[in-house]
């Protein structure tokens, strides 16, 4: 990890590091890299794709939609601007 791929990073999230926590952060991403390097290390190959370490598996919920009708007007009303139920925003093709 160095500032070249730190300026990546920033340019791609449209994030700004300061540049008195430059070196923290490069430092911290260094090791999640380290860290995740260090998971290839785990002999994976004879567990299913579905393993799990709870016992009978991964609780699931029901997927169920939530209607409630109230919802879109309520985002809508937080929107800058709206119009007939959709978000009015600039041009981005010119």
């Amino acid at each position: 990890m160095d500032i070249a791929v730190l300026e990546k990073l920033e340019k791609l999230s449209h994030l700004h590091v300061a540049d008195e926590k430059r070196e923290e952060v490069l430092q911290q991403l260094s090791e999640i890299l380290a860290y995740v390097e260090s998971l290839n290390e785990l002999d994976t190959d004879a567990l299913d794709s579905y393993f799990s370490t709870l016992e009978g598996g991964t609780p699931m919920r029901a997927d169920e939609p939530h209607n409630d009708p109230e919802v879109p007007r309520i985002i809508l009303e937080h929107a800058p601007r709206s119009r007939d139920d959709f978000f009015i925003v600039p041009a981005i093709i010119e």
